[in-house]
């Protein structure tokens, strides 16, 4: 093979090689995102089957339930126009409360339950996830809680 032909077969190479590990990379990527999905459009069945996701909206008042000496909980996510039952095991944030807006990460169940790996809650009182907040602004609250 002379100098030439060489080479070019290494530049050849190379760019399958770059062209492959881009596909690959890219391809990995599909499995980090996280989509946002309000009560409405997850009860709608937005959501495939097996799918992780972040659930986002309202805690409602008077139902969060706490089981005794476990740290499972459990508590009812809104949009004021649909509901999503969470359940949780672990340490939920200092400023997790019914009445204030949250972001869940998780994944439906065979019940229709999001049972969430991570619960994010405000940081202060004049802060909501844009999501939330975007989803909120969409559907006007109702007066019968």
């Amino acid at each position: 093979m002379t100098p030439r032909r060489n080479r070019m077969l290494s530049v050849i190479t190379l760019l399958v090689g770059v062209s492959l590990a881009a596909v690959f990379g890219l391809r990995g990527c599909d499995d980090l995102k996280s989509y946002f999905f309000d009560p409405s459009q997850v009860v709608a069945g937005a959501v495939k089957g097996d799918q992780s996701f972040r659930l986002g909206g309202m805690v409602k008042d008077g139902s969060f339930i706490r089981v005794p000496e476990s740290l499972d909980v459990s508590f009812v996510v809104t949009d004021f126009a649909q509901e999503v039952k969470v359940l949780y095991n672990g340490l939920l944030p200092d400023l997790f409360r019914e009445g204030q807006g949250v972001v869940a990460t998780g994944k439906l169940n065979q019940y229709g339950e999001f049972v969430a790996e991570n619960i994010l809650a405000k940081h202060d009182e004049n802060y909501m996830p844009p999501e939330v907040a975007d989803s909120l602004k969409q559907k006007p609250p109702e007066t019968d809680y």
